[in-house]
C-alpha cells in the first residue's frame, strides 16, 4: 500500500507541482488549498504524512496542525517562505515533525519526507518490546500473549517499560514510585510487589529478577 499525503498548500503552483511529482514517484496524494478544507480532509481520510503550509487562508497552518494534534500523531512537514526563528519554534511547539523553507526542490523535499519516514518508523519500532510470544505496545498500552490480548493496567505497562529502559541496572522501589506517580499521590512501595507479580503472572516472564533488599531489575534472557 502506497503512503498517502495530505498537502495544505494555497499557492496553486506549489500545490501542483509537488502533487504531480511525488504522484509519479509513488505516492498517493490529497490537496487542500486552505486550512478550513485540509482539516476536513483530513477528518474524513486516513493519511499517513501531512505537507502544510503556514499562511494559509482561513485557518492557518498553525491552527490546523493544532486540531490535527488533538486527533492524531501524524507527521507532519510545514511548509513555507517565512524563515524566521519563531514560525521555527512556533512549529515544534505545535509538534511539527519536520520544517522546509520556500523555494525548494521537490527532489530535496521527496528526499526529506523519506528521512521523517525513516524517522517515525524508528520511533514506532521503538514503541514495542517483543519478549518469546509476548509482546507491548507502549504508545498504545496493550499488550498481546500468544497473540492474544493480556489485560494490563497502564501502570504495570509503564513500570515494565521502565524497568527494561534500564535494563540490568537494579531499581529501587522509590525509584520506581517516583518515575511513575506524582509525590501527592504516590502510593505505599510495596504496590511495586503486586504489579511485579502481575507481570510475571500475566505474561509469563522470566526476565525481571528480584534483588533481595534494594528492588528489582531487567534481564533480556
Amino acid at each position: 500500500m502506497s503512503t498517502k499525503i495530505l498537502i495544505v498548500e494555497d499557492e496553486i503552483d506549489i500545490r501542483e507541482g509537488i502533487s504531480e511529482y511525488l504522484s509519479e514517484v509513488g505516492y498517493d496524494v490529497m490537496v487542500a488549498e486552505d486550512g478550513q478544507e485540509g482539516i476536513d480532509l483530513f477528518k474524513l481520510n486516513e493519511f499517513d504524512l501531512v505537507l502544510l503550509d503556514i499562511m494559509l487562508p482561513k485557518i492557518n497552518g498553525f491552527g490546523v496542525l493544532s486540531q490535527i494534534r488533538e486527533i492524531s500523531d501524524v507527521p507532519v512537514m510545514m511548509l513555507t517562505a517565512m524563515t524566521d526563528d519563531y514560525s521555527q519554534i512556533m512549529s515544534f511547539n505545535e509538534k511539527a515533525d519536520d520544517y522546509i523553507t520556500k523555494p525548494f526542490s521537490v527532489v530535496v523535499l521527496h528526499k526529506r519526507i523519506e528521512a521523517l519516514q525513516r524517522r517515525i518508523q524508528g520511533r514506532q519500532q521503538n514503541n514495542k518490546w517483543i519478549y518469546k510470544d509476548v509482546e507491548v505496545d507502549f504508545l498504545g498500552f496493550c499488550a498481546k500473549k500468544d497473540n492474544n490480548p493480556v489485560d494490563l493496567k497502564p501502570k504495570e505497562i509503564k513500570l515494565l517499560e521502565l524497568l527494561i529502559k534500564h535494563k540490568n541496572q537494579v531499581l529501587t522501589r522509590n525509584q520506581m514510585l517516583d518515575s511513575l506517580w506524582e509525590i501527592d499521590e504516590a502510593p505505599a512501595d510495596r504496590v511495586i510487589d503486586v504489579y511485579i507479580k502481575n507481570l510475571r503472572k500475566k505474561l509469563d516472564l522470566d526476565c525481571i529478577t528480584t534483588v533481595k533488599g534494594i528492588g528489582y531489575k531487567f534481564e533480556d534472557k
